[in-house]
């Protein structure tokens, strides 16, 4: 087997992990293995609230994850056993993680901020929604 590419913390750039952490499942998964640390197979989280996400979906959300930093894969027989690398994250990019997974948290919570383009388009029309 080839080896699993896991990029040097200072490879790892914001972007990737906004664009890992945009997919609502990958940010469920990568929420648990945070939570408990060390996920030892990818169908210990094929379960994700009410529905199943197919086995070859989670391998491509786990490269994704991998990929962007966020999690070190580690091979143990068949099993891939995954680990959050938040601590290396947030000392390169502190707060990052935080807020998003904070945010993540109050969607599914349904507490979901108003939108700052709302806000804006708001002041900018003024009352009655015409021009000031």
């Amino acid at each position: 087997m080839r080896p699993l590419f896991h990029p040097a913390i200072e490879d790892i750039q914001p972007a990737s992990i906004l664009h890992a952490l945009s997919d609502p499942s990958r940010a469920a998964i990568f929420a648990r293995i945070t939570r408990e640390g060390c996920v030892e197979a990818c169908s210990a989280v094929a379960a994700l609230g009410d529905r199943v996400i197919p086995k070859s979906s989670l391998s491509s959300h786990f490269k994704v994850l991998r990929e962007a930093g966020l999690i070190r894969c580690e091979r143990h027989g068949i099993e891939m056993r995954n680990h959050s690398r938040i601590a290396e994250v947030e000392a390169r990019f502190p707060g990052l993680l935080t807020a998003i997974m904070n945010a993540y948290a109050r969607c599914l919570s349904g507490e979901v901020p108003p939108s700052p383009l709302r806000a804006t388009e708001g002041a900018a029309t003024g009352p009655g929604g015409s021009e000031p």
